[in-house]
């Protein structure tokens, strides 16, 4: 179990950069504006959501190197891709260019989140397979969380302070690169695909499992293997947990998260603080978070996937309607500010810690990559056509409108929850896959 857990942070690193270069850009947000004087649009398009649209790419395209070169490869290809956008974004000198090597990361966070949460759902036992996996959402509300305090830090530091906001995430890039050698490939990966017995047999006793148990569990997975290990995934068979990935992947960027996330010092200007508290309180969005991922990590293995989703969806309600009514209403900074955090914390405990575990579990082994890849790619085309919109939004609507729909999606997402979610807590990889057929 010692090497699971070590392998599994090491991966989940990946996540880590995931919500640094996410959230990192909301402190150069309006500096670039300025700076390249962009409209709304343009800037929505070029310098906000570039990454994003770089994700989509990943996510719809990452799943091919993830089945063909194997988990760990992929790992290394993402590793390369965040060093290079890093430095690349920090040097750039128009928008076109920052657009291209943003883009250049967001394909890299694309894929991460196809093969981490399949790698480490691969690797974990059943028992600890959601706080596991759920360890890839708790490195991204950390990434997070890192981003916003840099930002905090370096801001007015230098005329190009937004240089600094960028680049200094190279540094985890460069060291998850050299760490991610070390973990070895996904035992499952190696039998599908590779029909490696003896190597996927060493790994599995590197796990921890007795060579009875190893034998066991190549067994299972043998048993449960499709006859073609590249077959489609749009078949009928898998209708149920198409419908599930992408209606979950779905509700996550409706309920607003990344509109908060990417906007927030935005957003708490809005309500009527000033630039300072609003990076401070932006900071405050990223230690919510921190803190309810790690209250939904303790929880997700005990209570379930279900349950989280339903306390997180009540919770959207709650914070959404008031945040729609304070702005309604003109009621004030500070009551923005704590629905806000209550809004993360809503999204920590359930959404937060539940969409990447979910996604990695309902898809058998022959087509889990594939799987992930529209779970992924639903999220990030939702995620992108928000940051992408939100600028012109916010210059014609009111924010009351905006966080009106937010609310009314959240409704849609906990009818979703209370009448077509499974539960798949406690339950092997492949008896949920039998569970589905």
């Amino acid at each position: 179990m010692k090497n699971i857990l070590m392998w599994a942070i090491t991966v989940s690193i990946a996540g880590f950069l995931f919500g640094f270069d996410t959230a990192v850009i909301s402190g150069a947000d309006l500096r670039l504006q300025a700076l390249w004087n962009t409209s709304p649009l343009t800037h929505g398009l070029l310098v906000m959501s570039s990454a994003l649209w770089g994700t989509v790419v990943g996510a719809l395209f990452g799943g091919i190197p993830c089945d063909r070169l194997g988990r760990k490869n992929t790992l290394i290809i993402i590793g390369v891709l965040y060093v290079v956008s890093a430095i690349g974004s920090a040097l750039a000198n128009d928008p076109y260019v920052f657009s291209l090597l943003r883009f250049i990361g967001g394909v890299g966070i694309g894929i991460s989140s196809i093969v981490v949460p399949a790698y480490v759902a691969e690797i974990a036992p059943a028992k600890y397979r959601g706080r596991l996996v759920a360890t890839y959402q708790f490195q991204i509300v950390f990434g997070i969380l890192a981003a916003f305090l840099s930002n905090y830090l370096i801001s007015g530091s230098s005329e190009n302070d937004w240089r600094f906001m960028l680049g200094v995430v190279a540094i985890p890039s460069a060291i998850f690169l050299l760490l991610v050698f070390a973990v070895p490939e996904s035992p499952r990966w190696l039998l599908l695909e590779k029909n490696n017995v003896q190597a996927a047999r060493n790994i599995f006793i590197k796990m921890g499992d007795s060579p009875q148990a190893a034998d066991a569990a190549i067994a299972e997975i043998n048993a449960a293997r499709s006859s073609d290990p590249h077959e489609p995934l749009l078949q009928k068979k898998y209708l149920m947990p198409i419908m599930l990935a992408f209606l979950i992947a779905s509700f996550n960027q409706l309920s607003g998260i990344n509109f908060i996330i990417y906007f927030a010092p935005r957003i708490f200007s809005l309500a009527g603080l000033d630039a300072a508290s609003s990076l401070l309180s932006s900071a405050g969005v990223g230690t919510i978070n921190l803190i309810f991922t790690m209250i939904g990590l303790a929880l997700i293995d005990k209570l379930g996937r279900k349950t989280l989703m339903l306390i997180g969806s009540i919770g959207y309600l709650i914070s959404l309607s008031v945040i729609t009514w304070a702005f309604y209403t003109g009621a004030g900074g500070m009551v923005v500010v704590f629905f806000v955090f209550a809004f993360i914390a809503a999204h920590a405990i359930g959404q937060g810690a539940v969409i990447w575990v979910f996604i990695a579990e309902i898809f058998p082994n022959s087509v889990r990559a594939k799987g992930q890849s529209l779970g992924a790619s639903t999220h990030w085309i939702y995620a992108a056509l928000i940051t992408l919109l939100i600028p012109s939004f916010l210059s014609s609507y009111e924010p009351h409108n905006i966080f009106g729909f937010f609310t009314l999606m959240m409704l849609l997402q906990l009818a979703f929850v209370i009448w077509m979610m499974p539960e798949t807590k406690g339950r092997t990889l492949e008896s949920i896959t039998h569970k589905f057929h």
